[in-house]
């Protein structure tokens, strides 16, 4: 037998999800950023120009994807709420966005975002390919 949602019950959960699709939305376009600006550092280190400046290039692999990493965290932390949003019963939804304390059971640390395969899968084939070029171009 199936439990019928009630209206508060779907507006809750759907503001919930609002807040997963932004922090994903997020997430996609910080990694567009660290290629672009990547990109962007490699375009203006010229062949006069001093090598070390491509050096420049990982600050912001480091920086997008730790922020990145902690979207990813919050993305988590309100998936968490939501599935506990799913569970409650009318009278106990506050419409309440607090997300739930992160844990080593859910994936929801911080350093367990940073190490996840979205993340490391993307930014150490961006910090490889900053080191083929640098190894390249000097």
């Amino acid at each position: 037998m199936t439990e019928k949602c009630s209206e508060t019950k779907i507006r809750y959960l759907e503001l919930i999800q609002n807040v997963v699709t932004r922090m994903a939305n997020n997430s996609f376009m910080l990694k567009g950023w660290a290629i672009t600006l990547v990109a962007g550092i490699f375009a203006l280190a010229s062949k006069d120009a001093d090598k070390s400046f491509f050096l420049i290039a990982y600050i912001p692999v480091v920086l997008f994807w730790l922020m990145d990493s902690y979207y990813l965290q919050q993305e988590r932390l309100y998936r968490k709420l939501y599935n506990k949003a799913i569970k409650l019963q009318d009278e106990d939804i506050d419409m309440g966005l607090t997300p739930p304390a992160p844990d080593l059971e859910s994936k929801t640390q911080y350093l367990q975002s940073v190490l996840s395969k979205t993340e490391a899968g993307f930014y150490i084939p961006l910090a490889l390919a900053v080191a083929v070029v640098i190894y390249f171009a000097c």
